[in-house]
């Protein structure tokens, strides 16, 4: 072969791995689709007898099942304070929902600046990021969502939002506190960017319809697309086209719910197929899970098995569906036993993304994708710590501590009962201790919460509990 022959050749040669290049080197995407108020008891694929949730099935058995997932406190705001920083939310003050009714002008609320969130540690790395749907860390201008490291939001700032109004189009409901079935309109202006539009859409098929409008926008660079669906947190609202798919559940309240959770399985459904269609389905990891269990107060959801309900730190309150998928990365049909928590989605996208951990940041969750690609079997976390005024829990392999201020204090062996029904507390005083010490140990490095607690009365084991939020 002459000389300008093989010039040639290896011109060519080099045109085609370049060519190859982007779509071998290019950062994963990497997507969350956080339910709201979702129990265990609610999916089908956890244990929902009740309820058809196909989709997010499918998610599931095309990954890792986590049957111990957790996330970082029983209520909304604080879940997702610990989900979007890495970090226990008691490091920063964000321990409890806003104590305000009037949350929008309260003046201390919302996730203090200081704390670096997930898409700011993405964007150096030439990520899009998007938010679509609740939001309820601040309301204020310094809070918003495009001024802590996302470049698009459509959504809502505030912590739950009407599904319908009177001019959307076959809309069923149940009244709320104030007695509307379905409200004239939102409770919570619909934005996008900072401007707000009149959406006329069932809320979670909107979310669904600009998640995948989003994902099409950047389909040619790396993103990071936040679903945060309302989903199914009260109040009751369905259309006729979800409520027609359960017309064998009896209890209305149970009907509905079943239909809210139809929605959000199609609005995963809808991001998945968009994913495929667009190429990306091997270049993008998904995470499934909820902000916290079911409140059940409403009589419409359930926790499975679980003890306890959303406001508790019994498992009913924190142990939630959590699932993660990798087309060609994450094996499919693997259950990891193991507990994790919300926090470690920001340490595991950021190794995904080829990311060090921050050097100057204490992150408190772990990267699992050694747990998840199967190069690593041991549990993650030594212990997992829980804190919301009185609300306080330990969980140490088999063992659980709970605590309610001075009311009780009860030690479970989850790995035989897991609702949590026999305090084991007598018989095993040196573990109770040994918990006890560890969760003063952990308290002691956390700092107080910037704003009050309010109260709520929760039904735990027949017994009434009072429990900050």
């Amino acid at each position: 072969m002459n000389i300008t022959r093989r010039t040639a050749c290896q011109t060519l040669l080099a045109a085609s791995l370049n060519a190859q290049q982007p779509r071998q080197l290019r950062r994963p995407n990497l997507v969350v689709i956080l339910a709201d108020d979702l129990g265990y008891g609610d999916i089908a694929c956890f244990g929902g007898a009740e309820v058809a949730t196909p989709e997010i099935d499918t998610l599931t058995a095309g990954g890792t099942k986590f049957t111990d997932g957790y996330v970082s406190c029983a209520v909304c705001s604080p879940s997702r304070a610990a989900l979007l920083t890495g970090r226990y939310q008691q490091r920063f003050g964000h321990e409890f929902n806003p104590h305000s009714e009037n949350w929008e002008v309260q003046a201390d609320f919302g996730l203090p600046l200081k704390e670096k969130t997930l898409p700011e540690y993405l964007r150096p790395l030439g990520y899009k990021s998007g938010i679509v749907g609740k939001w309820h860390l601040g309301s204020r201008p310094e809070f918003h969502p495009l001024e802590r490291g996302f470049d698009e939001f459509y959504g809502f700032l505030g912590g739950a939002n009407d599904y319908a109004t009177l001019e959307t189009r076959d809309a069923r409901g149940l009244p709320d506190e104030e007695g509307d079935a379905i409200p004239k309109a939102r409770r919570h202006p619909i934005l996008r960017g900072k401007q707000e539009v009149r959406e006329l859409r069932y809320l979670t098929d909107a979310f669904a319809e600009e998640s995948c409008a989003f994902i099409n926008r950047y389909r040619r660079q790396p993103f990071f697309l936040f679903l945060g669906l309302n989903a199914v947190h009260n109040p009751l609202h369905t259309t006729e086209r979800y409520w027609n798919r359960f017309g064998s559940v009896k209890n209305e309240r149970r009907r509905i719910l079943a239909a809210m959770a139809a929605a959000m399985d199609d609005a995963t459904g809808a991001v998945l197929r968009k994913i495929r269609e667009s190429g990306l389905d091997q270049h993008t990891m998904v995470v499934f899970l909820s902000d916290n269990g079911s409140p059940l107060m409403n009589g419409a959801g359930s926790n499975g098995i679980f003890n306890g309900a959303k406001c508790t730190y019994y498992e009913g309150g924190i142990r939630i569906p959590f699932a993660a998928a990798w087309s060609g990365r994450i094996p499919a049909g693997r259950v990891c036993r193991h507990p994790v928590s919300s926090r470690d989605i920001l340490p595991t996208f950021l190794a995904a993304a080829g990311a060090a951990a921050p050097a100057n940041v204490q992150l408190d969750g772990v990267n699992l994708l050694p747990l998840l690609t199967g190069a690593a079997t041991q549990p993650p976390h030594d212990a997992l710590y829980w804190r919301a005024g009185k609300g306080r829990a330990v969980r140490k392999d088999k063992w659980k501590l709970v605590e309610c201020g001075d009311l009780h204090s009860k030690l479970y062996d989850l790995s035989t009962d897991p609702g949590e029904t026999v305090d084991v507390s007598a018989r095993f005083p040196a573990v109770h201790r040994e918990l006890r010490q560890m969760w003063n140990d952990w308290n002691s490095r956390m700092i107080a919460p910037h704003w009050p607690a309010r109260q709520r009365k929760v039904a735990v084991n027949r017994e009434q509990l009072v429990w900050d939020l």
